[in-house]
């Protein structure tokens, strides 16, 4: 591979600095740096960050390519910046077997615009029954290390506290789609104000504190590792709080439209705004900013999940759950927690990069910007400031809750090992 110098780029948002890639691999880092024989990239003044890892995508390959692909999941990540997705197990088939996961593993190799990390089933078929192939995802050529329901939640106790001592074995980590199954019958939205006002069958907080709260102490009797998927309450965030307060190994995600959105749009009726779990209320969205501030959340995930036209333009009640996210996920994150103060750029790389790479081991992401590491990074426009457009998506669904409002902050380039994917915001 050629060289490529990255000229007056903003490491983490310090002062510019040139970044020399040589093949797969971070050359130097310094300023004034030679460019003989490296083609150069001029970022005046743009911020570099490590590659992303989003630790929660849903790429529905195999088995519903009318919404995502591998290959156009990953084009979607590779505009939003990222190096690497893990990939949630509700296919068709399940992703509960060695043989599913090394399919998906397989076309992440052969197609990936991004490094593509199977996520297994910890239940066969997602049923919530019985325990998954557990050790022969993880010993399979896909080296599974996260396990997730996600789309369920693993509601009896029994199973879960088995997969939370299976997985310790290998260092593995469950991570819960935390939602009481029997609370959340027939609900629509977020209960409270907004749905009694609607007549919309209400979702109510404790559905997913009542599961959390269960599962940081099932964690801390088994000696093992939780995540927690898509929180989105404020108690959510105080029972977290409590169980990293007491040492638990619990970790837990926060998604973009979670730090935005409000349940005040579902007035609409909007089915684009019909998300499992729902949108909250403000007092939760700030709730969830200041957790992921400091560090009680520990990342942000997308949930990026893609449907087909025809499952989102229907009425409220049979409209899918769901909204994509990869291509606007950090510039929601910019207007959040950047424009707000509360964090700054090296706090994105940790939420972002460093955390989401650690929680789910993938290796060779989430690395410093630093000589000597892999050269996975993206190049982002943070003077930026346009009208989400989704008809440049380049995923293959458009149900974004973003269409024509304006958000800060655009990706210009990503590299993969050293290999551009993205230039001047154009797929390669």
């Amino acid at each position: 591979m050629s060289k490529i110098l990255i000229r007056g780029a903003k490491v983490l948002g310090g002062e510019p600095q040139d970044v020399l890639i040589d093949g797969e691999t971070i050359a130097e880092v310094g300023t004034g740096l030679s460019a003989d024989g490296a083609e150069v990239v001029e970022a005046d003044g743009k911020v570099l960050l490590p590659g992303l890892v989003d630790l929660h995508t849903h790429l529905r390959e195999p088995g519903r390519e009318d919404s995502e692909t591998v290959l156009t999941g990953t084009r979607a990540a590779a505009s939003g910046g990222y190096t690497a997705v893990f990939a949630m197990a509700n296919t068709f088939p399940v992703a509960d077997t060695a043989g599913v996961v090394e399919q998906v593993y397989r076309l992440g190799q052969e197609h990936g615009y991004c490094d593509v990390q199977p996520i297994g089933a910890v239940t066969v078929g997602l049923e919530g029954q019985k325990l998954a192939e557990l050790g022969a995802m993880h010993e399979s050529a896909a080296g599974v290390t996260v396990f997730s329901d996600d789309g369920k939640c693993v509601h009896d106790a029994v199973i879960m506290r088995r997969a939370l001592e299976y997985v310790k074995a290998f260092g593995g980590v469950v991570a819960q789609h935390a939602q009481e199954p029997r609370l959340t019958e027939g609900a629509q939205m977020n209960e409270g104000v907004v749905s009694a006002e609607l007549g919309l069958g209400g979702w109510p907080a404790v559905a997913e504190e009542s599961i959390i709260a269960r599962d940081v102490l099932l964690a801390e009797h088994v000696g093992s590792r939780v995540h927690i998927c898509h929180l989105s309450t404020a108690g959510s965030v105080e029972i977290v709080r409590w169980a990293k307060s007491r040492g638990i190994d619990v970790t837990a995600e926060v998604t973009p439209h979670h730090l935005l959105l409000t349940d005040e749009l579902v007035r609409s009726y909007n089915p684009v705004y019909k998300v499992n779990p729902p949108l909250r209320t403000e007092r939760d969205v700030l709730a969830l900013r200041e957790a992921l501030a400091d560090g009680t959340i520990d990342i942000v995930a997308t949930d990026h999940a893609p449907h087909p036209h025809e499952d989102k333009d229907c009425e409220w009640a049979a409209a899918a759950m769901g909204m994509v996210g990869l291509e606007t996920a950090l510039s929601v994150v910019q207007e959040t927690m950047v424009e707000t103060g509360l964090l700054d750029w090296a706090g994105v790389a940790d939420r972002m990069s460093f955390t989401p790479a650690r929680i789910g081991q993938a290796a060779g992401h989430g690395r410093p910007v630093s000589a000597g590491e892999p050269a996975n990074l993206t190049l982002v426009d943070t003077a930026y400031r346009g009208a989400v457009d989704p008809a440049g998506f380049a995923s293959r669904s458009r149900n974004t809750p973003y269409e024509g409002r304006e958000l800060p902050g655009r990706v210009t380039h990503t590299w993969l090992r050293g290999k551009a994917t993205l230039v001047d915001g154009k797929l390669t």
